[in-house]
């Protein structure tokens, strides 16, 4: 049985940090790509990072040179660092693997505070 387990949200004041962890147990066959999607409330999921199998990745333009996605496949573990958040990160944030199917974590809420 496949689990994504988030970890490291929480409250900060704009301007701080937070990195949220994404581990993953059980067997995945085949990931093509792993990512992290938030839903603000009232609002649309949506895309913050992806990384491939490869190793490429992209970002929201939102989060551009504020967020890094990485992953330690030794460990079956894949992070977002989020430096100087603002108030619109506030959010549920998921993460996600896309493999045959996709699998989804619980989500972890992380609010920023101005």
């Amino acid at each position: 049985q496949v689990q994504l387990v988030e970890s490291g949200g929480g409250l900060v004041q704009a301007g701080g940090s937070l990195r949220l962890s994404c581990a993953a147990s059980g067997y995945i066959l085949s990931i093509n790509a792993m990512g992290w999607y938030r839903q603000a409330p009232g609002k649309q999921r949506e895309l913050v990072a992806r990384i491939t199998a490869g190793g490429s990745t992209n970002y929201a333009d939102s989060v551009k040179d504020r967020f890094t996605i990485s992953r330690d496949t030794a460990k079956n573990t894949m992070y977002l660092q989020m430096n100087s958040l603002k108030p619109e990160d506030t959010a549920v944030y998921y993460c996600t693997v896309d493999a045959i199917k996709q699998y989804w974590g619980q989500g972890t809420q992380v609010t920023v505070s101005s």
